[in-house]
């Protein structure tokens, strides 16, 4: 179905505008390939966040909508008839690029059952996709541990904590924040992934999209001059169609050829083991209150502890230096 390269092409990759890039999870690079098709009037499917928090596939012909689409959301999303809207676009003639994770992807091809040369597919690197259900009882848990409720997510605040991290911050109903790891913690874990990730026949080099995208890790030893810590994409340009596509955007963009061997991040290699404790953690679950899972299972607590003893002696340091 499609005219596949043998092995992908790969960039390093910043988007020139630096609101873009600020406004991206990493480098900006789902924001130029999008702007490609909206500008020839088409079609962008994405992924946002719905104001009851959860992940929703939607359609869009206008950057606005395509904006929210931005960043990372690290549940599961709800595809609803997105494949059938998708094929009544392509069959009128408009140009469409649908992004999503690998399995999506390969979904709906699947679907359409045949290639449309005016179809852009974009895959993200997916380390596993997390359970809705945890993500629902931790929002209730900080909302129940606050007494406030939550307004606005940014699952990775890279913003007020650089690129690198990955911090969660909540904004609650009084205009406050909230940051913490414990969901983050949780994700790394792996036990609150869906049991298919622990199979995924897409954790490799080779991916069904025309484009597969990232975050570059890594990117201090394959192009130490874009590592600013302010975000850069790993874009691997897997298809004949996605050469002519990147081809189009790299007016927009800051880009480097780099070598796949200084890219491979551990989903590119193979998909996580079913943790151990995955049995116990969905037990205790159902049982326990969610303040033990945050404990036990999110790190909420040590976290906050092992800092304070860091900084403490931080400050000890330095007045024995000072003398």
């Amino acid at each position: 179905m499609m005219e596949s390269t043998t092995r992908p092409k790969v960039y390093a990759v910043k988007h020139r505008e630096e609101a873009v890039r600020a406004a991206s999870r990493s480098g900006g690079i789902f924001t130029a390939l999008t702007d490609l098709v909206l500008k020839s009037g088409g079609i962008v499917y994405g992924c946002v966040l719905t104001e009851d928090f959860r992940a929703v596939h939607i359609r869009t012909g206008h950057a606005d909508l395509r904006n929210q689409m931005r960043g990372s959301k690290y549940i599961q999303s709800e595809l609803g008839d997105t494949y059938r809207s998708v094929k009544l676009d392509l069959d009128t003639g408009r140009n469409v690029i649908f992004s999503g994770t690998s399995c999506q992807v390969a979904g709906l091809r699947s679907f359409l059952g045949r290639e449309y040369e005016k179809l852009i597919c974009v895959d993200i690197v997916c380390h596993g996709v997390p359970s809705k259900k945890v993500w629902m009882k931790y929002l209730e848990w900080q909302e129940k541990r606050t007494g406030k409720k939550v307004v606005a997510v940014d699952f990775r605040d890279k913003a007020n904590f650089g690129w690198r991290a990955h911090t969660e911050t909540l904004t609650m109903d009084d205009g406050s924040k909230v940051s913490s790891e414990v969901f983050k913690n949780l994700f790394y874990g792996h036990t609150v992934l869906r049991p298919c990730c622990y199979e995924c026949p897409y954790k490799d080099v080779m991916h069904p999209g025309d484009i597969t995208i990232a975050d570059y890790w890594g990117i201090e030893k394959a192009a130490p001059e874009f590592d600013d810590n302010k975000g850069v994409s790993l874009v691997l340009v897997n298809t004949d169609k996605g050469i002519k596509v990147f081809d189009k955007c790299k007016e927009k963009l800051v880009w480097k050829q780099t070598r796949i061997e200084d890219s491979m991040q551990p989903p590119l290699k193979a998909p996580f083991p079913r943790p151990a404790n995955r049995d116990a953690f969905w037990k205790d679950l159902q049982t326990e209150d969610f303040a033990m899972i945050a404990k036990h299972y999110g790190g909420y607590g040590r976290i906050k502890a092992v800092k304070k003893k860091v900084s403490g002696l931080k400050r000890r340091i330095a007045r024995i230096i000072k003398g």
